[in-house]
């Protein structure tokens, strides 16, 4: 059942690419002409949903088949709840398109999709016993709840970063554009990660590591790429690989920071070999292929997607989270660094709704807060559940 889940989730992977190129040549290609020749509008965006689908069903018979290998919901690791993510990502993306009709919303989410898949991949995928802490049925009712809401809150995302493409002034080297480049280094930061990662998995490197951890005690980590950090009060242990130049505090998990800044150095190196190629910013060259989109309906697909995944992820988040924390540790609430930044996140989405209601933050602004709300979902997601020691560091 495991090797069909995998299998189902690697189909899924390949629908999704190919969703990818249909929506793409939908954008940038030319429309059909029947045979008096008068458009007809363009097909490819029509193949590209159906493709997409189909890859959901199959992502999604991959999320089943695991849950019956494992016997509980697949979301309690970071290969499980990334692949998780994608799924309701791309299930956000199929409602919004059949309400829409965005060819470009599917050739700027679905690299996400792919994205996130492939990053997950780079995790631990083997089924595990849950450890004692997750053996609840609120790990369904809180996780699943979780990430379908944010999910849902990333095609808003996809929508602003999409209306700031189309609609910014790139002749003008000012702050918004520094701010749009940075969010596409971003991007190609976490694509130099699975490039990196991928690399060094195909060399066999690791580098052992005795350290102290945040309790005081003796234990060992595993390096899968060479340490420029290293853990607290470190001794390495194997011979022949690179020795860190500095050692990390006890509260931080060093071999994820490491991790971190190696993607953040291959990311920018893959950024300015684009921009070398491209000669001037991305953001520029994007522009061209959006001339036809709508703003102002490319900001409403953003406004509703976050209308949507706001209230559930309050559910999953916080209040879900709350209830299950009272049960688990006795208590609502202990402003674990997890907690932390799901309320964080929480309230920013409700200051974006209250300023776009009440104040009109249409547009640009609506867009810029989008983007911001994503980077924040994904701070959380992976910067405070690798690097930061925590309750849920077993995540």
């Amino acid at each position: 059942m495991v090797e069909i889940s995998r299998t189902l989730l690697y189909i899924a992977f390949i629908l999704y690419l190919l969703g990818t190129i249909f929506f793409a040549v939908s954008v940038t290609g030319k429309k059909w002409r029947d045979k008096d020749g008068a458009m007809t509008g363009n097909r490819w965006g029509f193949f590209g949903f159906i493709v997409t689908t189909i890859g959901f069903i199959s992502a999604l018979g991959y999320f089943i088949t695991r849950w019956i290998a494992a016997g509980h919901p697949p979301v309690s690791n970071m290969f499980e709840y990334l692949t998780a993510l994608a799924i309701t990502l791309s299930l956000a993306f199929i409602i919004l398109y059949l309400i829409y009709k965005t060819n470009v919303l599917g050739m700027f989410t679905l690299p996400v999709v792919m994205l996130l898949i492939a990053y997950a991949s780079l995790f631990p995928t083997e089924v595990e016993p849950l450890i004692p802490a997750l053996q609840s049925d609120w790990l369904a009712i809180h996780v699943s709840t979780t990430v379908l809401g944010q999910g849902i809150l990333s095609v808003g995302a996809a929508a602003g970063f999409i209306y700031l493409a189309r609609t910014l002034d790139f002749t003008q080297r000012g702050k918004k554009v520094f701010w749009f480049e940075f969010i596409i280094y971003t991007l190609t930061s976490l694509l130099g990660y699975i490039l990196i990662r991928y690399i060094f998995q195909w060399m066999n490197y690791t580098a052992q590591f005795q350290y102290i951890d945040e309790n005081g005690q003796s234990d060992e980590m595993t390096y899968h790429l060479p340490a420029l950090i290293g853990p607290n009060e470190g001794e390495l242990l194997t011979s022949g690989v690179m020795r860190p130049f500095i050692n990390a505090p006890a509260w931080i998990r060093s071999d994820d920071l490491n991790t971190v800044i190696w993607s953040l150095i291959t990311g920018l190196i893959i950024y300015f070999l684009l921009r070398l190629l491209l000669r001037k910013p991305i953001g520029a060259r994007l522009q061209p292929f959006l001339k036809g989109i709508q703003p102002t309906v490319i900001d409403e697909v953003s406004y509703r997607a976050i209308a949507i995944g706001f209230p559930i992820f309050t559910l999953g988040g916080l209040i879900f989270a709350m209830i299950w924390a009272q049960i688990a540790w006795t208590r609502f609430w202990g402003w674990d660094p997890k907690e932390v930044w799901a309320l964080i996140t929480f309230l920013f989405y409700a200051a974006y709704l209250h300023l776009r209601l009440s104040r009109g933050w249409h547009g640009e602004r609506s867009a810029w807060l989008c983007v911001i709300g994503f980077a924040i979902i994904m701070f959380n997601l992976i910067f405070v559940n690798l690097v930061i020691a925590g309750l849920h560091s077993y995540a």
